[in-house]
């Protein structure tokens, strides 16, 4: 897989783990709710998580062979976007009053 397509998922990635945390609107283009409960954002990760997921697998169908989707993956992949959303989890609950 080449370099430019791990960065675009990495950031991608990134973009979409800090998305719930640093608006108010339901899944960007929603309706504003304010304030918006830990639920909804944590519905969203999940949604964006799968999103960034299906695009970094087109992206390695499209530009080869895409490896088996096993249940360690989605772990790993779970806790990286986890990860990715701490700044975001920081920016909302704990820094901003």
């Amino acid at each position: 897989m080449p370099v430019w397509a791990i960065y675009t998922v990495l950031l991608a990635a990134l973009i979409a783990a800090n998305l719930p945390f640093i608006n108010e609107r339901l899944f960007v283009v929603g309706p504003v709710r304010a304030p918006k409960a830990v639920a909804w954002r944590l519905l969203e990760l999940l949604v964006y998580a799968l999103s960034v997921a299906a695009m970094g697998w087109g992206l390695e169908t499209h530009l080869g062979q895409a490896s088996p989707l096993r249940w360690e993956f989605v772990a790993v992949w779970l806790c990286v976007m986890l990860t990715l959303a701490f700044p975001g989890f920081v920016w909302r609950y704990l820094r901003r009053q």
